[in-house]
C-alpha cells in the first residue's frame, strides 16, 4: 500500500470556542505529513465571525480539503475512505446528541459515526456549562462507543500569559491524542518544589 499523509477530519460546529478549530487547523497545516478535511456547520459560520472575526473562506483556506455539511455523499462519509481521526472543535450539544444517537443527518454526524464504526479516533471538544442530564448521558454514550470527550478546559500549571497560551495548550493535548508530534506547548516535567 502506498504511503499517504495522515488524514484528520476537523469539524467546527456552532458552539462557542471556534478558536479551537481554527488553531487546530493552523497547526496541522504546518505538518507536511498531515492532510486535513474540514466541515464547517452553518451555525459555526456565525460563531466564527462573532468570536474570531474570521470569515468562512479564510477558515476553509487552512484545510487541504473542504466538505459541505449537507454533502453526506462526501468521501469522509464512508468507512472505505482511509482516515486516521476526527476532531469536532468545538462540539455543540446538538452535534453531541446526534453522534450519541447515530443520527447521521449531516456530514459532521455521519463522519463521526464512521469514525466510531471503524474504531478510529474521535475527539469531541464539547462546549457547554453546566451540563444537564441529557448532556451527561450523551457523553457517556459516546465514551462507551469509543469516542473521547474532551472539554476544552484551560490548565494553569504552565502559567499561561494569554488566552492564546491557554488555547495552544488545549490544542496541544488534542494533537497528542491524534498521535502527532509537535512542539506547540510546554510539557509537564514534575514539581520542582517551593523556591
Amino acid at each position: 500500500m502506498p504511503d499517504r499523509p495522515q488524514r484528520i477530519v476537523i469539524a467546527i460546529t456552532g458552539a462557542t470556542g471556534a478558536v479551537y478549530g481554527v488553531r487546530l487547523l493552523q497547526i496541522l497545516k504546518d505538518m507536511p505529513a498531515v492532510e486535513t478535511h474540514l466541515v464547517v456547520s452553518e451555525a459555526a459560520v456565525l460563531t466564527l465571525h462573532e468570536e474570531t472575526g474570521w470569515q468562512r473562506r479564510e477558515v476553509e483556506a487552512l484545510a487541504h480539503v473542504v466538505h459541505k455539511p449537507q454533502n453526506i455523499g462526501a468521501s469522509i462519509a464512508s468507512g472505505s475512505f482511509q482516515s486516521d481521526g476526527m476532531v469536532i472543535a468545538p462540539c455543540s450539544m446538538k452535534t453531541l446528541a446526534a453522534v450519541a444517537h447515530g443520527l447521521s443527518d449531516n456530514l459532521i454526524a455521519r463522519a463521526a459515526d464512521v469514525m466510531l464504526k471503524e474504531r478510529r479516533r474521535l475527539i469531541l471538544m464539547v462546549r457547554e456549562t453546566p451540563f444537564n442530564l441529557a448532556h451527561l448521558r450523551n457523553m457517556t454514550a459516546v465514551t462507551e462507543m469509543g469516542g473521547i470527550i474532551f472539554p476544552p478546559l484551560p490548565s494553569f500549571y504552565h502559567r499561561p500569559q494569554s488566552i492564546a497560551d491557554m488555547v495552544d495548550h488545549t490544542v496541544a493535548r488534542v494533537i497528542d491524542l491524534l498521535g502527532l508530534e509537535h512542539q506547540l506547548a510546554p510539557r509537564w516535567s514534575g514539581l520542582n518544589g517551593p523556591p
